[in-house]
């Protein structure tokens, strides 16, 4: 088949790859000549396991290709999938601003039938808006006797649908590739029959050892996307709360999770404790579901707690430091591990290092830090985060090794979980730092261990059960 993404970003690039390994001709839309050059040298924009080589392999016989011509986007597919980014707005509404954008591109090039597939992550009632953008173009092309009526027999027909994508950073061509479940939203009516029959050839291969497709409607897919994000952050946030009250209470909430997870009713997914959720899927989509509600004259009144809750747990670290160090870090040196929101990824967006970083170097520590994979990107980031205190830079250092790291810090935070980190040579570790203490943002290690090998360890909801 023929298809057109729209937007080669996280979400898009993912999908015309992965769709062009199973065997479709794919077109790869995006305005960024910069980006273009890139993914046409044979580059990658982000970091995503896997995702080169099936790039590679598809460009090279053909599969797959790049470009910034808007014509011949709209000329190539019959399907258009819009995978465009949906920042959060200033209200925290999600801003469609370049979803409407391209729907107008594609009402404007259009001459022939055309399933149009919402792919972003979109609000209740963007096909709505999608499908107006696209007939008040296709309107302004008819002669005026027919302006009226967008749809005339002499208009181009077409269809918006909506098939939410539900990638894991780290691990999104997996998920692809072996989707738990394919969401689409495809109304009954008008030219619906026809966009079920190509989006129906399109995933037949996803469905061939059991069928995965959720049919349903166009509006109830759109909130299936919000309504899943949103649950998730609240398990993690919920999790983060209770592991909070166990460091009061002397409780172990490892233990704790594995209690509740037991139980079928519950799971033990997205109940790890931690220093908070970042990225760019749960922080936005939870304030977007506010909004709506809000737009509706609704409270969610949990959400509103996840979020609170979230953005509180991003300073737990810190506090943890402060209490053990003093309010005043001057003079004071830290190791920090991990600066991606989460492994896998070099995505910097809503991670729990900027936080921890803006808080000690805001007291005048000096940090020295290691990502096996985001030290680019969170150079980008941080220069932007401290662009009005770039003073604060000088005292940052960043470290080609994670042992390069710790030399001659008081104290290791960890606050991305990768791998590397999971089982380092512990006695190097200490010969590297002035003192063995580690403030573990992701409980890597086990307490009772850490104290028995001579260190001062502070998890989250396990640092009391460490100290005794």
């Amino acid at each position: 088949m023929k298809i057109t993404i729209i937007g080669t970003g996280y979400v898009g690039l993912v999908t015309g790859a992965c769709l062009a390994e199973l065997g479709n001709d794919v077109f790869c839309l995006d305005l960024d000549e910069k980006k273009v050059a890139v993914l046409n040298s044979g580059g990658i924009p982000i970091h995503e396991p896997g995702l080169a080589e099936i790039v590679s392999r598809n460009r090279a016989i053909g599969r797959l290709k790049f470009s910034t011509d808007i014509a011949a986007s709209v000329a190539h597919g019959q399907i258009q999938f819009i995978a465009v980014g949906t920042p959060p707005d200033e209200d925290g509404s999600a801003d469609l601003q370049y979803v409407l954008a391209a729907a107008r591109n594609i009402g404007k090039y259009m001459t022939d039938f055309k399933v149009i597939v919402d792919k972003s992550t979109v609000p209740v009632g963007t096909a709505d808006r999608v499908s107006g953008a696209i007939r008040t173009e296709l309107a302004a092309r008819l002669p005026p006797s027919q302006a009226s009526d967008a749809l005339a027999d002499e208009a181009p027909q077409f269809s918006v649908v909506s098939n939410p994508e539900f990638l894991k950073e780290g691990a999104a061509v997996e998920d692809f590739m072996r989707p738990d479940r394919i969401v689409i939203g495809c109304d009954e009516g008008g030219n619906g029959p026809i966009a079920r029959a190509l989006m129906t050839q399109l995933y037949a291969p996803f469905n061939r050892n059991h069928e995965r497709t959720y049919w349903m409607d166009v509006r109830s897919a759109e909130f299936t996307k919000y309504a899943a994000n949103a649950m998730l952050a609240t398990r993690i946030s919920f999790m983060n709360e209770l592991a909070n009250l166990a460091d009061k209470v002397g409780a172990d909430i490892e233990a704790v999770r594995h209690g509740i997870g037991s139980d079928p009713r519950i799971g033990h997914s997205f109940l790890y404790a931690g220093c908070g959720y970042g990225g760019s899927c749960f922080p936005k989509d939870v304030q977007a579901l506010e909004r709506t509600a809000r737009s509706y004259d609704q409270e969610l009144l949990i959400l509103r707690a996840v979020e609170q809750v979230n953005n509180n747990q991003k300073h737990v670290m810190g506090n943890k430091i402060v209490e053990r160090f003093g309010a005043d870090l001057s003079g004071k040196h830290f190791a920090l591990w991990g600066l991606a929101f989460k492994p896998n990824t070099d995505d910097m967006r809503e991670a729990s290092s900027r936080v921890l970083l803006a808080e000690l170097l805001g007291r005048g520590a000096s940090v020295a830090v290691h990502d096996p994979v985001a030290m680019s990107e969170a150079r980008r980031v941080l220069d932007l985060d401290f662009s009005k205190t770039p003073e604060l830079l000088e005292r940052l250092r960043f470290c080609d090794s994670q042992m390069d790291a710790l030399q001659d810090a008081d104290a290791l935070a960890i606050v991305t979980e990768w791998k590397t980190y999971r089982s380092p040579d512990f006695n190097e570790v200490r010969t590297f730092l002035k003192a063995p203490v580690i403030f573990d943002g992701r409980n890597l290690y086990e307490p009772a261990v850490m104290n028995e090998i001579g260190f001062e360890y502070y998890g989250i909801g396990r640092s009391v059960l460490a100290r005794k």
